[in-house]
């Protein structure tokens, strides 16, 4: 896919759930379109009203899909903040704030606080553990699959790595990691019938699903209030900056947070990796030629590709003009990080997967502001280590069937993706 058509504005609509179903071809052609004809559009929402915590319909959402108006509401969170209502689409109720009102749905000075107390627990020993502990559970992981043959790639590969890096980081036992996995999978499942069957409540299922994390991680806290070890759970518990450490609640949010933006995106992005490099055997091989000399660019072209956060969402605060485009307060505007990470007034040929790259100024991480992803370092490492373990001992890995999407439109997920390797002794 080198490039694309486009598709006539009246023949797909980005509140329809279908929209978001369709082959990747056709939802990039669509964005091509937004990004051509009309960059800033207007979008009626969907309301959820069979439900126990109904969401009504809200007063509708400007979808931005050119990279220079997503760098630039990012830039001014003064005037496109993140505190009201959470970050999606749909204005979140208070129940489900209670759980996912993490540092994504904050503004300053609260954000701030919050990152100041996160940031000092991520202090140069834990920093180094965990690099530690991210190649022992990659060497792990492809020891495991090895004398397989074959396996799915997503569920045995990409997610055991980043599940088992987060839940060890903060000291989960391994007895809660399927439990773990299943949580954060609802919760970011937009309602894919894997993961809640139709006919459920999707709203009482997300809401349950961070319930349980939540209360897994109060737990937890309570019990390293007493018992502290070096875990970042202790560490988070016993941070002080100011005068100021993190509340019960706020460890619960921020664990919640962890699972969702370091876990599932991570997670995507190994797994569209696979399924790039097999689609791309040229950028495959130049890769695996010189794979530390290439892995920085590789790795980044990785992200962008996949860009496995689709949007985020801000709200206005004033009246304001971004591009000619008239805002009121209270206006949502949808940055739609997947169109803008195609953007052709940035990036030179957008459509070819090209692990050299450079340079290479992508939002996969969000773009510049106070919430680009504090956790982007912790991503490419992650990213990078797995693919180092396969070229070392697997160097054949290869997708051998299309990808089972997940149905959404916040996360671009994988969720299986069959592979094939040798079985040889890693």
């Amino acid at each position: 896919m080198t490039s694309l058509p486009t598709m006539p504005m009246d023949a797909f609509d980005l509140s329809d759930l279908e929209f978001w179903a369709q082959p990747t071809e056709a939802r990039e052609a669509a964005f091509r379109t937004l990004r051509a004809e009309r960059p800033i559009a207007f979008y009626e929402e969907m309301a959820l009203p069979d439900s126990a915590i109904p969401i009504p319909a809200g007063r509708g959402y400007w979808a931005l899909t050119r990279y220079a108006d997503v760098v630039e509401v990012s830039r001014h969170p003064e005037l496109y903040c993140s505190g009201q209502s959470g970050s999606t689409i749909v204005d979140m109720p208070a129940e489900l704030l209670e759980f996912f009102g993490s540092m994504i749905n904050m503004d300053d000075p609260r954000h701030a606080r919050l990152r100041r107390i996160v940031s000092a627990a991520f202090n140069p020993r834990m920093v180094k553990s965990v690099e530690q502990a991210i190649e022992r559970v990659a060497a792990d992981i492809v020891e495991r699959v090895a004398p397989q043959g074959e396996c799915d790639f997503v569920t045995e590969v990409a997610a055991r790595l980043p599940l088992k890096v987060i839940c060890d980081m903060m000291g989960v036992p391994e007895s809660d990691y399927d439990r773990v996995f299943h949580c954060s999978n609802v919760i970011l499942s937009s309602g894919d019938p894997e993961y809640v069957p139709d006919g459920d409540d999707v709203v009482l299922a997300f809401l349950n699903a961070g319930n349980e994390l939540a209360s897994l991680m109060e737990d937890l806290a309570s019990y390293r209030l007493e018992h502290p070890t070096d875990d970042l759970t202790s560490d988070l518990l016993h941070a002080n900056v100011d005068g100021e450490s993190l509340t019960h609640s706020e460890l619960a949010s921020f664990f919640i947070l962890l699972l969702v933006a370091g876990n599932e995106t991570t997670r995507n992005a190994i797994a569209h990796g696979l399924w790039a490099l097999t689609e791309h055997p040229e950028e495959r091989a130049r890769w695996w030629a010189d794979f530390e000399g290439v892995a920085p660019t590789a790795v980044d072209e990785i992200v962008r590709w996949a860009s496995p956060v689709i949007f985020m969402r801000r709200t206005l605060t004033a009246p304001a003009v971004l591009s000619d485009q008239p805002l009121e307060e209270g206006d949502k505007v949808i940055l739609f990080y997947n169109s803008a990470n195609r953007d052709e007034d940035v990036f030179a040929h957008p459509y070819r997967f090209d692990v050299g790259r450079s340079p290479n100024p992508h939002v996969g991480f969000g773009a510049p502001g106070p919430h680009f992803c504090l956790g982007a370092h912790l991503a490419r490492r992650e990213i990078t280590v797995m693919f180092r373990e396969l070229v070392r001992h697997l160097p054949d890995i290869t997708a051998t069937a299309e990808p089972a999407r997940l149905r959404s439109n916040f996360i671009n997920g994988i969720k299986h993706l069959p592979c094939a390797l040798s079985p040889t002794g890693a």
